[in-house]
């Protein structure tokens, strides 16, 4: 499993983005209707997320919802929605884990209830020092950036003033080390909107792994070609 180096040499990213992709196609598969996958994804994400903590990985983001995908039919949405309920109704049992929870992305089109769970999960949680576990619901990378400069506007600050801390400190990961290890799996190579300024320097890995069927071991693989590359960051 640990091609390149032993597992206490390897070197960890600080912070993992996901794009949990392939729940329709994973369901399409095996001729079960789309909610399935979405259902087996959510599992999926539980069991990766108690997996980073375990191995001390500091930070990770998964893309949950897109800005986009409001776009989908108005059951599959709904299904989504549900999941999360479920998920957010489910964290009081999760406490003990020392998992902290922050959803990043706009809030303002969830429904009611949900925005309340997801405060409550937030606070709950705020004190917790393991994995810190961001989830992006209705998240867009472009989205983001116009947020953060609206903010920095309505402050006043003057355009010479502004420098990429200024638009750092504004976007909804503040605080935060930007991903430096972005994973895709589903057989699809493209960024789609994730993180497109935190992103500037991360490293990619990509997966034919449909996000139901990928496990430890996957992540595993790529923590260890993580380990080989070499980050200049546009250094010798």
């Amino acid at each position: 499993m640990f091609l390149n180096k032993k597992k206490e040499e390897r070197v960890l990213p600080q912070h993992i983005a996901i794009i949990m992709d392939g729940n329709g196609r994973w369901a399409k598969k095996r001729s079960l209707p789309r909610k399935a996958g979405h259902a087996a994804g959510s599992k999926t994400f539980k069991d990766i997320a108690r997996y980073c903590n375990k191995i001390g990985i500091k930070y990770l983001t998964v893309y949950a919802f897109s800005t986009e995908n409001w776009k989908r039919p108005k059951e599959e949405v709904d299904n989504i929605m549900n999941i999360l309920r479920d998920y957010l109704k489910d964290t009081e049992n999760f406490k003990g884990e020392n998992i902290r929870l922050q959803f990043i992305g706009e809030r303002g089109p969830l429904a009611e209830d949900i925005k309340e769970l997801m405060l409550k999960a937030e606070d709950d949680s705020k004190n917790a020092t393991g994995l810190h576990l961001n989830i992006a619901l209705n998240y867009g990378g472009r989205d983001e950036i116009v947020h953060a400069v609206r903010d920095i506007v309505s402050r006043g600050v003057k355009a010479e003033d502004i420098t990429e801390d200024t638009i750092s400190e504004n976007l909804y990961t503040s605080g935060q080390p930007d991903p430096d290890f972005i994973i895709r799996p589903s057989g699809e190579y493209r960024l789609s909107n994730y993180l497109i300024w935190q992103a500037a320097y991360a490293e990619y890995w990509f997966s034919d792994v449909l996000w139901p069927d990928f496990r430890p071991k996957h992540l595993e693989q790529a923590l260890d070609e993580f380990s080989k590359r070499n980050r200049r960051f546009g250094g010798v």
